[in-house]
C-alpha cells in the first residue's frame, strides 16, 4: 500500500483521476477527497484482488496494469485501461463479490471505501452520490449492452446449429 500523505497532494495521480470517465466532472477538491477516501494498492502478477462470496464495500479504479475476472473458475473479461472500474456490483446491492479478479501484470489500483461517503459532509456527500451512481449507471448500461449484443450472436448460432442438424 502506498503512503496516504503521498496520495493526497499527488499532482500525478489527480491527473489521471481526472482521465477517469466517471470521475471527469469532479473538481480537484473533490478528487483530493477522494483520495483520502482511498488508497492506492500495488498488485503482483498473479495476486489475487477481490475474492468471489467476499463481502466488502470497496470499488476499484483501474491505474495501470492488467487484471482478469473470474467466476466459477472462467475466465469472463480483461481490465486494462486506465479508469476501467471494478468491484461496484456489490457496493450498489450489498450482495458478496459475484467474480474474483487477479492481477496479470504489475498493477495499480485506486480503492476506494465506498463507505465513507456517508461520513462526508454538506455538498460533498452529495456530489460523490451523484457521480457514483451516475458513473455506475453509464458502466452498467454498457456491459448491458454488451451483454445483449453477445445473448442475440449466441441466438444466431444456435439457431444456424440446429438448422444443420436437420
Amino acid at each position: 500500500m502506498i503512503d496516504e500523505g503521498f496520495l493526497k497532494d499527488n499532482e500525478a495521480i489527480i491527473r489521471k483521476l481526472q482521465k477517469i470517465p466517471i470521475l471527469r466532472s469532479l473538481e480537484i477538491e473533490h478528487l483530493q477527497t477522494l483520495l483520502e477516501m482511498s488508497e492506492l494498492r500495488e498488485f503482483k502478477p498473479g495476486q489475487q484482488i477481490l475474492e468471489e462470496g467476499h463481502f466488502d464495500n470497496w470499488i476499484f479504479y483501474l491505474v495501470s496494469g492488467k487484471a482478469k475476472i473470474i467466476k466459477d473458475g472462467k475466465e469472463l473479461a480483461t481490465i486494462r485501461h486506465t479508469g476501467d472500474v471494478f468491484g461496484e456490483m456489490g457496493v450498489l446491492d450489498g450482495s458478496a463479490r459475484s467474480a474474483s479478479v487477479y492481477a496479470t501484470e504489475e498493477t495499480v489500483c485506486l480503492c476506494t471505501d465506498m463507505s465513507r461517503i456517508d461520513a462526508l459532509y454538506g455538498d460533498n456527500k452529495y456530489i460523490f452520490r451523484y457521480t457514483v451512481v451516475r458513473g455506475f449507471a453509464q458502466i452498467l448500461a454498457n456491459r448491458l449492452r454488451l451483454t445483449t449484443d453477445e445473448l442475440l450472436q449466441c441466438r444466431q448460432e444456435l439457431a444456424r446449429l440446429k438448422g444443420n442438424q436437420t
